[in-house]
Order: structure tokens, then C-alpha cells, then sequence
């Protein structure tokens, strides 16, 4: 155990601090695809889907839904704003595992059938999302990371408050 505790005690920080940047990245992008899918089919397309599945106010929330993805995205991508961006984005999770993934189970894979070679999937589970919120918290919890805006801007303001 001591071994496993070595380790970890090892890694320089300089390397910590860059743990989370794939995160920031992944969950980034991620979001960023999603909300530019949903604005290339036109908001009311998604609006559509909402309202088949009986949300309140389809159209508001499908504009709400697909700027919270891009605007949210970019912001996760670089390391902007964490805190606040992590409220709308995971609420925005916890509605879409409610609303429509919460049927088909925790697993996202379910698969149907080989046909001519390629695999094909039935609806997915929750199991994304919810990686995506423990991701999100991670983000959170772990503070600005290298390479990020967030980390910028406490640098500027300890350098503002050093100074004076």
C-alpha cells in the first residue's frame, strides 16, 4: 500500500497540474458537438423532438438546450468561467436523463443486430451522461487547470493584488 501511495507522491506537480486538461477537452468538445448538430438540423427540428416527448415550451427549450451545449462547450474548452458554466450544463444532463434516457437503462450500448458487418445500437442509457456530470464536477472541484482561462485570470488577479 505504502508502493501505491509512493507513486502518486512522486508524480511531479508540474505534471498535476495538467491532469484534468483531456477532461476539459473531451467534455469540451462533447458538448460543443452536440450543440452544433442540434443548431445544423435547425432549432426547430430539435423543438420537434421535445415536444414529442411532452417538455414544457419545446422551442424555448431547444434554444436553451443548444446554447447552453455550444456556448457551454467552448467555455469547458477553455477553461472559462467553470462554476457557473457546471450549473446550466449538468442541469441540462439531469433533464435529458430524465426526459429520455432514463427508460432504456444505465448502459449506453445496446446492441440489435449485425447487419452487413456493422453494428447496430438501440437507444441509449444514462451511463453518458452521468460520466459527463462526474466529469463535469471533476472539472469543477479540481480548479483551474493549465492552459485555461480560468487559471489566467486568478494569475491576473494575484498579480493585481501582489502589486499594490
Amino acid at each position: 500500500m505504502s508502493q501505491d501511495l509512493a507513486l502518486w507522491s512522486g508524480t511531479p506537480g508540474i505534471l498535476r497540474r495538467y491532469a484534468t486538461v483531456p477532461l476539459r477537452l473531451m467534455v469540451g468538445y462533447g458538448f460543443l458537438v452536440h450543440g452544433m448538430a442540434k443548431w445544423s438540423k435547425g432549432p426547430d427540428a430539435f423543438a420537434a423532438i421535445l415536444d414529442a416527448t411532452h417538455v414544457p415550451a419545446p422551442h424555448i427549450m431547444a434554444w436553451l438546450t443548444i446554447l447552453t451545449e455550444i456556448f457551454g462547450g467552448l467555455a469547458i474548452l477553455c477553461g472559462a468561467f467553470m462554476f457557473w458554466v457546471s450549473l446550466p450544463t449538468v442541469v441540462l444532463l439531469i433533464v435529458a436523463i430524465l426526459t429520455v434516457h432514463l427508460p432504456y437503462g444505465f448502459s449506453s450500448i445496446k446492441l440489435l443486430k449485425i447487419i452487413d458487418g456493422r453494428a447496430q445500437f438501440g437507444p441509449p442509457g444514462y451511463e453518458c451522461d452521468l460520466l459527463y456530470i462526474a466529469c463535469i464536477v471533476t472539472l469543477v472541484l479540481s480548479g483551474p487547470s493549465a492552459w485555461s482561462f480560468d487559471a489566467y485570470r486568478l494569475r491576473l488577479r494575484k498579480e493585481g493584488g501582489s502589486s499594490g
